[in-house]
């Protein structure tokens, strides 16, 4: 075999997978093998470099060219002109990575990357997530190897607890202290879990650590374990994240055939196993006790806490559950010590936090900031602003469980004290970008049916009072509210929060809460004036030719499927109100943008 003389990097995460990176790859092997070159250049397909709207993605090192939206008869030029000849294909670069002399920048340069600070994707975009050994020479297992012959569980709860991290799905509860209560607790068996079950609209980010990482969150799991107590794990992880689950897979087996997981582990006394199992896609899922239940083999519903899973969890034993991100970050704690975490963050809101970000937002993708960065920061600088030159209007965190935060806010800093304040919250960390063009009553309504249809249907506040609450949404956007139902939506809203038994019940209301504190406007408009201001709902539009800007080509009315437009060739024509459906083709079709609504 020859010496290995370069490397290319090809993005393997669901993103790129789902543009066509396996062709790519194909393709690559097929130009090298051509030239004789498969010995020489070792091609590696890694998770998710964060830069989801440039995939296909792949860098071509030692040069560190960064090449974008690739496609694979682009590889045969590659091939030839950069890795034979050195002659980098300009074409194809990300252009922020070149610098105006034609050098390559540090991807660290570049607008989307220079304000991330990767800790839980440390590994992302890096390695071959397939290979162990790979990890292992970044550092990996050396956690475990020091937590197993160096510390006790106790150092190990206070190294955390120095560390200031919180739980990262949702709740923010402070790590080390769920970790106290499960090892304090009774039980000669004990379990450790680890919550996949990403259900949020919007959402990846635990899927694309699976798939980038999978081998730290199994020697984080591990190391629980050991704190704990425990020696059986769980990943509960969603059926639909077929590479996530196959690459988890496949560091299992390594991690058993090295030792790492099983009985007797690095020689020690401590056994520890773990086992996958995929959830079928049910949202309530990922609460945890209704995790536990269906890890059971029942019917996914939530149970009354307390008894909180630490003291009475999975089978009735004591059981620790996290969610893929915590345990992301806890070898690299352990590894560089918990006052070098702390250090990252704010006061209250330590270290780094993963977002998947997305919607109406020029940078599409996975990005990782230090607690306390501002949401103008995320949007402006990181997500490139958005497109076509509208204006931001809200961002929506936490998924169906949170809140928009409105134009005004933009420059409120991200952590759990401050969205909390401002009625969000962080949730698992998807954040939809907003602009002008949405109606934030259909938003609402938007997460209302969601929540509506992933409803477990245990209790009556969730199964019957959000139904109402959707009910009465669509009766607002379809033009027949009444300022009666704003007050109505609003007192069942605070009820099911009260009442709700599962932590995804009584957090259902914030979407519409939200948006009723700072969009009110738009609600008024929809119940007093019969109007959407953004143009959204249909029942409330109403499409008008605009007589200056009409130039009478008929355009318009040979495309409406409906025959609703008229008019004489070279004059105005007019849409008749009766017989137009508001398909939005006329629109589309005015060469002049003489139609509106």
């Amino acid at each position: 075999m020859g010496t290995i003389t370069g490397q290319v990097l090809c993005c393997g995460g669901t993103g790129c997978t789902s543009s066509g990176c396996q062709k790519i790859i194909d393709e690559l092997h097929k130009q090298l093998e051509a030239h004789g070159l498969q010995d020489e250049i070792k091609v590696i397909k890694t998770g998710c470099f964060g830069l989801c709207a440039l995939g296909p993605i792949m860098i071509v090192y030692p040069a560190g060219a960064f090449y974008s939206m690739v496609k694979p008869e682009d590889i045969k030029e590659i091939v030839e002109e950069h890795i034979l000849k050195g002659r980098m294909v300009t074409r194809l670069l990300y252009q922020e990575t070149v610098h105006e002399n034609g050098d390559i920048k540090s991807l660290s340069d570049t607008g989307f990357y220079r304000k991330q600070r990767r800790i839980a994707l440390r590994n992302a975009g890096v390695i071959d997530p397939e290979n162990i050994d790979e990890y292992i020479a970044a550092g990996g297992y050396k956690a475990l190897t020091k937590v197993l012959t160096e510390m006790s569980p106790d150092d190990v709860i206070n190294e955390i607890k120095t560390s200031g991290l919180r739980g990262r799905g949702g709740g923010g509860f402070p790590t080390w202290m769920k970790w106290n209560f499960t090892r304090a607790a009774e039980g000669e068996q004990k379990y450790v879990c680890c919550n996949a079950d990403e259900g949020d609209p919007g959402a990846f980010m635990d899927r694309s650590i699976l798939e980038g990482d999978p081998h730290s969150v199994i020697e984080a799991m591990a190391i629980a374990a050991y704190t704990v107590g425990a020696d059986m794990g769980y990943v509960y992880i969603r059926a639909e994240y077929p590479i996530a689950v196959d690459r988890l897979k496949i560091a299992i087996a390594q991690a058993k055939d090295y030792g790492l997981l099983g009985e007797n582990i690095l020689g020690t006394n401590f056994s520890f196993d773990l086992e996958i199992r995929l959830g079928a896609g049910a949202f309530v899922c990922g609460e945890e006790t209704a995790l536990m239940t269906s890890i059971e083999g029942h019917r996914g519903e939530p149970r009354c806490r307390p008894p909180f899973p630490a003291v009475k969890g999975l089978w009735g034993k004591p059981t620790l559950l996290n969610n893929v991100e915590t345990y992301a970050n806890i070898p690299i704690i352990l590894t560089k010590g918990g006052a070098w975490y702390a250090k990252l963050g704010t006061e209250k809101s330590k270290g780094t936090k993963v977002f998947a970000l997305g919607g109406k937002i020029n940078n599409t993708g996975l990005v990782e900031v230090p607690m306390g960065t501002t949401l103008r920061e995320i949007v402006d600088d990181i997500g490139g602003g958005i497109p076509g030159g509208k204006k931001f209007k809200a961002a929506q965190t936490g998924g169906p469980s949170g809140g928009c935060i409105p134009a005004s806010l933009i420059d409120t800093p991200i952590d759990y004290d401050s969205l909390t304040a401002i009625g969000s919250m962080m949730g698992s960390g998807g954040l939809i970008v907003m602009d002008e063009d949405n109606c934030m009553v259909d938003i609402a309504k938007f997460f209302l049916e969601f929540t509506v249809d992933e409803s477990c249907g245990k209790c009556a506040p969730c199964r019957i009072g959000t139904r109402r609450m959707l009910e009465i949404l669509t009766k607002i956007t379809e033009g027949q509210g009444t300022m009666e139902d704003l007050d109505r939506l609003e007192e069942l809203c605070n009820s099911i929060k009260a009442s709700a038994l599962c932590g995804l019940g009584q957090t259902a209301p914030n979407p519409v809460l939200s948006t009723l504190r700072y969009f009110r406007d738009e609600y008024i408009a929809h119940v007093r004036d019969k109007k959407c201001p953004a143009g959204v709902c249909k029942a409330l539009s109403h499409y008008e030719i605009d007589p200056n800007k009409c130039k009478g080509c008929s355009i318009c009315a040979k495309n409406c499927p409906v025959e609703a437009i008229s008019g004489e060739i070279k004059s105005p024509f007019t849409i008749d109100p009766d017989k137009c459906i508001k398909c939005g083709v006329c629109i589309t079709k005015c060469p002049f943008k003489a139609i509106h609504k």
